[in-house]
C-alpha cells in the first residue's frame, strides 16, 4: 500500500482550520457577548491623593457644602477642588500639593490607545490656603454680610437681640451697627503678648483719671472671651505697655525728657518682632497699643511703623497730631477715683433741672482760659467755676444741669463727657481737632453739641436757640448711649469695655494681611 503524501496532510489541515478562524474572529466582533475589558484594572479606579474612589467625590460636594456655608469658597475652582485646597491646609506644610490622577476622558483614552496603548497621566496643583488666608477669609465674609447690613436704613436694628437692639438717630447706621457687633462677637480674637514684667507692662491703673486704661488691660489679662492662647487664631494682637505705669516709673518729673519711655518701647517691640513672625508680617498693623495718658501718642512716635500702622486706642484723639481716625481709635477717659460707678449714673428729669449749662475745673490749658475769662462768675445761666464755693457738690451741679460744658485742657480729651452722659446731661464739646469715642457708630450730633474753640463767647445764644422738644430729645438720646460708656465690674454686651473693642475690630476690617510667602 502507498504511503500517504505528507504535503497532502498538511494541505488538508490548513483548509480545515483557515475558515474556523476567520469565523470565530468574525463571531467575536459582532456578538453582543464578546469579550469586554471591564474585569482588567481600569486606571479610573487608581486611587490618588484626595479622590480615593468614586463614593469619595460625593463627600467632597457635600462637605463643600459646609464650607460655602461657615466661610467663603476660594478662588474659581470647582467645588471638589475647593474642598480639596481646604484640605491640603490641614495636612501638608508645603504651600502646594500635586495631585496626581487619570482625569482624561474615554475619547481621549480611546485615541490614547490607538496612538501607543498609554494613558497621560495629567496633573493638578491644589493650593494650601494657611491659617492667616483662613482667618481672612472669614473676614471677608464678615465684611461683606456688614455691607449688606448697612443697606437697610431703617433707624431699628433688623436683627434680634435679647439684650440690646440698637435704635434711633444717635447711630450712624443701626442695623450695620449691631451686624458688625454680632460678627465680632463670632469672630474677634485678641492675642495678649506675654512678655515684659509688671508694674510697666500687663497692669495699669484702675482707680484715677487713667482708669479705664488699666480697667482695659486687667479685663484682657484676667481673660475673655475674645482672649486666646492662639496666636495663630488671633485677629489682632495687644501690646500689654502702659504708658500711666511707665511715667510713673522712668520719667523723671519736671525734665520734660520721655526718652527712658521711648526705649522701653522700642526694646519691646524688638523683643516681640524676634520672638514671633506677626509684627514683620504685618509691619504692626494688627497690632494695637492703648493709652490714656496725654503722653499715649508721643510714646507711639518712638517706634514709626506704631505711629503710622498700628491701631492706636488713645483718649487723646487729635487729628491735628497724628492720630489718624481709620486706622487709630477714640478712647474715653473716665475718672473713677473710687473705681465704681455707683452713684454716678442717673439724675433728675429734665423738667428739675434748673441750671442751663455748667462747668467747674482749674485752669488747664488755652481753651479753658478762654473759657473762663469769657464766662467765669458773669452769668447766672451759663455757671463756670475754676473752684466750687465750700459746701457745693460738684456731682449735685451736673445732675441738676441740662448741658455741661466740656472743654478740653492741656490735651483734647475730657472725663467731663463721659461724666455729663453718666449725669444725664447733654455734653457740649468745646474742642478743636477732637474725634469722640466710638464716633464710627455712634452720630455726636444727635445728643451731643459741638461748639468750635472761636465760638466760646457765642455759647448761651448756641444752647438758648436749641428749642425744649430738641433738648428732650437730646437728653433722652444721651440716656439711651449711657450704656456703652458704663466700666462695669465685670463687662457686660455694649459696654465700654466691649464698645472698645467693637473699635478695635472695625480697624482690623479695614486691612488684610498676606502671609510672607502669598503672591
Amino acid at each position: 500500500m502507498r504511503p500517504p503524501n505528507k504535503s497532502h496532510e498538511s494541505l488538508l489541515v490548513l483548509y480545515i482550520t483557515v475558515p474556523l478562524g476567520i469565523i470565530f474572529v468574525l463571531v467575536s466582533t459582532f456578538s453582543p457577548e464578546a469579550l469586554s475589558l471591564s474585569q482588567l484594572p481600569s486606571p479610573w479606579r487608581l486611587r490618588f491623593g484626595f479622590f480615593p474612589s468614586p463614593s469619595s467625590a460625593i463627600l467632597e460636594t457635600h462637605s463643600n457644602i459646609s464650607i460655602a456655608i461657615n466661610g467663603p469658597s476660594f478662588g474659581s475652582s470647582s467645588l471638589a477642588e475647593t474642598e480639596s485646597s481646604y484640605s491640603a491646609s490641614n495636612g501638608s506644610s508645603s504651600n502646594a500639593l500635586e495631585i496626581k490622577g487619570t482625569v482624561q476622558s474615554k475619547q481621549d483614552i480611546s485615541k490614547n490607545n490607538e496612538s501607543d496603548g498609554k494613558i497621560e497621566v495629567l496633573s493638578r496643583v491644589v493650593k494650601r490656603y494657611s491659617k492667616l488666608q483662613k482667618v481672612e477669609a472669614r473676614l471677608a465674609k464678615a465684611r461683606s454680610s456688614i455691607r449688606e447690613a448697612a443697606l437697610v436704613r431703617n433707624l431699628t436694628s433688623t436683627h434680634q437681640d435679647p439684650d440690646y437692639v440698637p435704635q434711633g438717630p444717635m447711630y450712624r447706621n443701626p442695623n450695620a451697627f449691631h451686624r458688625s457687633y454680632l460678627e465680632m462677637e463670632k469672630l474677634f480674637k485678641v492675642y495678649v503678648y506675654e512678655e515684659g514684667e509688671p508694674p510697666i507692662f500687663h497692669q495699669g491703673p484702675c482707680r484715677s483719671i487713667y482708669s479705664t486704661e488699666g480697667r482695659f488691660i486687667h479685663e484682657l489679662e484676667k481673660g475673655t472671651s475674645y482672649r486666646t492662647k492662639d496666636p495663630d487664631q488671633a485677629l489682632v494682637y495687644f501690646l500689654p505697655f502702659s504708658v500711666v505705669m511707665m511715667v510713673q516709673y522712668l520719667y523723671e518729673p519736671g525734665t520734660f525728657n520721655t526718652d527712658a519711655i521711648g526705649r522701653a518701647v522700642v526694646d519691646y517691640i524688638h523683643v516681640i518682632s524676634n520672638k514671633h513672625p506677626y509684627w514683620n508680617r504685618s509691619l504692626g498693623a494688627d497690632h494695637f497699643m492703648l493709652s490714656c495718658h496725654d503722653w499715649g501718642p508721643r510714646t507711639t512716635s518712638y517706634v514709626p511703623q506704631m505711629f503710622k500702622k498700628s491701631i492706636r486706642v488713645l483718649c487723646n484723639a487729635n487729628t491735628s497730631e497724628g492720630f489718624n481716625p481709620r486706622k487709630d481709635a477714640s478712647f474715653p477717659e473716665i475718672n473713677l477715683l473710687t473705681g465704681e460707678v455707683e452713684g454716678l449714673i442717673g439724675g433728675p428729669s429734665p423738667s428739675r433741672r434748673s441750671i442751663l449749662a455748667f462747668f467747674a475745673g482749674r485752669l488747664h490749658g488755652h481753651i479753658r482760659y478762654l473759657l473762663l475769662k469769657e464766662w467765669k462768675g458773669k452769668d447766672g445761666d451759663v455757671q463756670v467755676y475754676d473752684q466750687l464755693p465750700n459746701g457745693v457738690s460738684y456731682l449735685s451741679k451736673l445732675k441738676n444741669s441740662k448741658f455741661c460744658l466740656c472743654p478740653s485742657g492741656y490735651e483734647v480729651a475730657s472725663p467731663r463727657i463721659v461724666e455729663a452722659i453718666y449725669a444725664e446731661c447733654v455734653p457740649v464739646l468745646i474742642s478743636d481737632s477732637y474725634v469722640p469715642p466710638f464716633s464710627d457708630v455712634l452720630n455726636w450730633k444727635a445728643f451731643a453739641v459741638e461748639v468750635p474753640v472761636k465760638d466760646i463767647p457765642n455759647i448761651k445764644k448756641i444752647l438758648t436757640s436749641i428749642t425744649q422738644r430738641q433738648y428732650l430729645k437730646m437728653q433722652r438720646r444721651v440716656k439711651q448711649v449711657q450704656r456703652h460708656f458704663v466700666l462695669n465690674g465685670t463687662p457686660k454686651r455694649f459696654d465700654v469695655f466691649h464698645m472698645t473693642l467693637h473699635s478695635i475690630w472695625l480697624r482690623r476690617l479695614n486691612i488684610k494681611i498676606h502671609d510672607f510667602d502669598s503672591p
